[in-house]
């Protein structure tokens, strides 16, 4: 049976409210939270983008259940040998009940220091070294690595977990989706791709826990709904490598101009039909994924952890 999980929105959200909505994640009967880890929302009008580790830090204190970072870049914003000793503090903080999700990233968030934005080959080398990187500082020990892309020089993580993290790898398309499998703890994907997580499972991925995240916008209001999601997330909808490729929250904006709100209404579950939601999230569980995480688009965050307590998660087990 699929978990069903609660997806946290750091380009939606500041710390305080994240926290609190993890607590009424929690109550309301969701098993796990993921979080995503950007500089820069998808838009102005998502409006926020704190920083994932301080509010990782926050949710430590104030909930049980394990957190997957949804995902993080490790390859040109942050050293690999950061996030090592990141994770590894967080998975200190969560006793244990805590998974670095990682993945090539987006322009959106890597360009800011003033890298070159490397194609797609290029980065899925980065990411495996960067993974190699993080392993090895979680060894313990003073490491050193002098590789293609990435150097450390007697570099130790002390605090660490009594087992590394698990890293689970993001893939969208065959290349990165068979080095998930190969050396991936886990896959991370949004959407019910059932191929794609054929194509993991046969690359090496075998039973490893399969992560899915999706959106839904509830209100009591199904016009209201759509509207919300249009406003917020148009940028679900645009296609190809767009989402990798546009460099700053104004050039997603302009692409988005294009996306209409029937467009986010047909793909995104809108309003307070039960059906609508159970049927999406269905999706995801006949497609195979062993968790799958929920976020709720826009304001209305009581009235849907209250929505799904009574009318969704309990059809869902």
């Amino acid at each position: 049976m699929s978990k069903i999980g609660y997806f946290l929105s750091c380009e939606e959200w500041g710390p305080g409210e994240l926290i609190e909505q993890a607590k009424m994640a929690e109550a309301a009967g969701f098993e796990a939270l993921w979080i995503s880890d950007h500089y820069h929302p998808w838009n102005d009008e998502q409006g926020d983008s704190p920083f994932v580790w301080s509010v990782i830090g926050g949710l430590s204190q104030v909930t049980s259940l394990p957190v997957t970072t949804g995902v993080t870049c490790p390859t040109m914003r942050i050293h690999p040998a950061i996030i090592a000793q990141a994770a590894a503090t967080s998975k200190v903080m969560l006793n244990g009940r805590f998974a670095l999700g990682v993945g090539t990233g987006e322009n959106l968030n890597e360009h800011v220091l003033g890298d070159r934005w490397p194609r797609t080959n290029v980065r899925l080398e980065m990411l495996e070294e960067a993974i190699e990187v993080m392993r090895l500082l979680w060894e313990g020990g003073t490491k050193s690595h002098h590789g293609k892309h990435y150097t450390v020089e007697n570099a130790r993580v002390y605090t660490l977990p009594d087992e590394p993290p698990d890293v689970l790898i993001s893939g969208f398309g065959p290349k990165s989706t068979r080095l998930a499998g190969r050396i991936g703890d886990g896959y991370c994907h949004t959407a019910p791709d059932a191929e794609m997580l054929s194509l993991f499972r046969e690359s090496g991925g075998g039973d490893k826990p399969a992560h899915a995240g999706t959106k839904v916008c509830w209100s009591e209001d199904e016009a209201e709904a759509r509207k919300t999601a249009h406003r917020l997330w148009p940028n679900e909808l645009l296609p190809g490598e767009l989402a990798q490729e546009l460099p700053t929250p104004r050039h997603f904006e302009q692409a988005s101009s294009l996306v209409t709100e029937e467009m986010v209404g047909g793909a995104v579950p809108c309003g307070p039909d039960p059906e609508n939601h159970l049927q999406s999230i269905r999706q995801y569980i006949d497609a195979g994924f062993d968790e799958v995480y929920v976020q709720q688009i826009g304001p209305e965050q009581e009235g849907f952890f209250g929505f799904y307590e009574k009318e969704i998660l309990p059809k869902l087990r």
